[in-house]
């Protein structure tokens, strides 16, 4: 079989700023600002085969809808000469509507409102020269938490609906959106400007069953340079809930990871190098380990600044993907939007090619296509192989309104009867989806 499907975690393809939403002033002096904030996305789908993750659907096509506003206050405040204090304060309110998703963990009848973001902090200002502007940056409550460029940790993001175990892991629709990205309780520290040495020391705890509300601490260290950073870091997940852990979630109790990073362009201007390498010492199965290494080209001086990149990644036959996400746009780390998002593989067990061109032919404007190619390790725990390619767009309409519309022909190996997860047959999958963004 193949890994539980709670392995997957749900992405947003926006290309709004990280875990911001949009802000209306609300008051302003010198050393203190109010703000309202608001968040809307709605997305339409259509996939023409089913899968087989959730055990609920039959062979057929689904067609839904998902969509959350996310709304609430922000501030920041000077204190004197001694730092800023800043914090926030956000609902979110999100649902699924039609047939529900393509793998069947939600149902389209997900309606949920909830607090999202509740947390403070305090930054350093300029206390601390040796450690640059805010070099001291502590901050605690209920907040989005990325790591890297989200391989391991890209917030708390997997937001499975009523499709699954009856309903035991609702958190309130829209999957794909990945409407809820916020860890339930943290406490963080980041020691370090934006630029030279610096870290972190993070406890986070979940309270998303579908994560077997894990608890772990992160530690990470980093030297940023322009031309790039190459970062160290260890996460020593201490605690689940048993009641909701599959099978590779149990091993997170006491399980200790450790990853080595970078990113940049080595200082030539149209270079892009990234590569991580990340090894699990289990406590009582096998380690296991993953790693990838990609490079890009941006042809400058060409008309609409074309990009190339080729990836190769591998993820070990029992690797846990703990809290991978969407952290540089479509690809990353969900690789194929059919693939990654409802046939798997759900990076484990799996060698995985990319292929990636963009274009740009307004300021505003982006377009895009993605191949994918699908090789599993180990076929007697599910046959994922296959191949994808993806066709999309990223149009910005103007300050507050972004459009991605995208379409994606996902080709199977097997069939969900000859051990893979399409439902009837190993047909091409014609599928699509049209994502609008808006923010004020």
């Amino acid at each position: 079989m193949l890994k539980s499907p709670l392995l997957r975690l749900s992405t947003l393809a926006l290309m709004i700023s990280a875990g911001q939403a949009g802000a209306y002033e609300l008051y302003s002096d010198s050393d203190t600002h109010l703000n309202a904030t608001l968040e809307a996305v709605f997305g339409i789908f259509h996939s023409q085969e089913n899968y087989a993750l959730s055990g609920r659907l039959d062979e057929g096509s689904s067609s839904w809808r998902e969509g959350y506003i996310k709304y609430g206050l922000a501030f920041d405040k000077g204190l004197a000469g001694v730092g800023t204090a800043y914090g926030a304060a956000n609902l979110l309110s999100s649902g699924t509507w039609g047939d529900g998703d393509a793998a069947g963990f939600s149902d389209g009848t997900e309606r949920t409102t909830k607090f999202e973001d509740a947390y403070l902090g305090w930054r350093s200002a300029d206390l601390f020269p040796v450690l640059g502007s805010d070099g001291i940056d502590f901050s605690f409550g209920r907040q989005n938490i990325v790591v890297g460029d989200g391989f391991l940790i890209d917030g708390d993001a997997l937001n499975i609906g009523k499709g699954l175990a009856d309903g035991e892991f609702n958190r309130g629709g829209a999957y794909w959106l990945a409407a809820r990205k916020a860890f339930d309780e943290t406490a963080v520290l980041h020691i370090g400007g934006k630029q030279g040495w610096r870290g972190d020391l993070m406890w986070l705890k979940s309270d998303n069953r579908a994560q077997a509300k894990t608890e772990m601490y992160v530690g990470t260290l980093e030297h940023v340079s322009d031309i790039g950073t190459v970062g160290l870091t260890y996460i020593d997940t201490t605690d689940v809930d048993e009641q909701f852990a599959s099978p590779i979630q149990l091993e997170r109790d006491g399980m200790k990871t450790y990853s080595l990073r970078a990113t940049g362009n080595a200082g030539v201007k149209d270079l892009f190098l990234s590569g991580e390498y990340a090894k699990q010492d289990k406590p009582h199965t096998s380690d296991e380990d993953a790693w990838y290494l990609e490079a890009g080209w941006t042809f400058s001086d060409v008309a609409w600044a074309p990009y190339a990149s080729y990836r190769y990644s591998r993820f070990s036959e029992n690797y846990d993907t703990l809290f991978y996400g969407f952290s540089r746009g479509f690809g990353t780390w969900f690789q194929g939007e059919v693939a990654g998002n409802y046939a798997g593989p759900f990076n484990s067990n799996a060698r995985i090619q990319q292929v990636k061109f963009t274009v740009t032919p307004l300021e505003n404007l982006t377009v895009g296509a993605m191949y994918f190619n699908f090789d599993t390790i180990d076929r007697n725990l599910g046959n994922a192989d296959g191949h994808e390619t993806d066709l999309y767009a990223e149009w910005h309409v103007n300050d507050h309104l972004s459009i991605m519309p995208l379409i994606g022909l996902f080709q199977p190996d097997k069939s969900a009867d000859e051990g893979g997860t399409q439902l009837g047959n190993n047909d091409k999958n014609l599928y699509s989806q049209v994502i609008f963004a808006t923010t004020f």
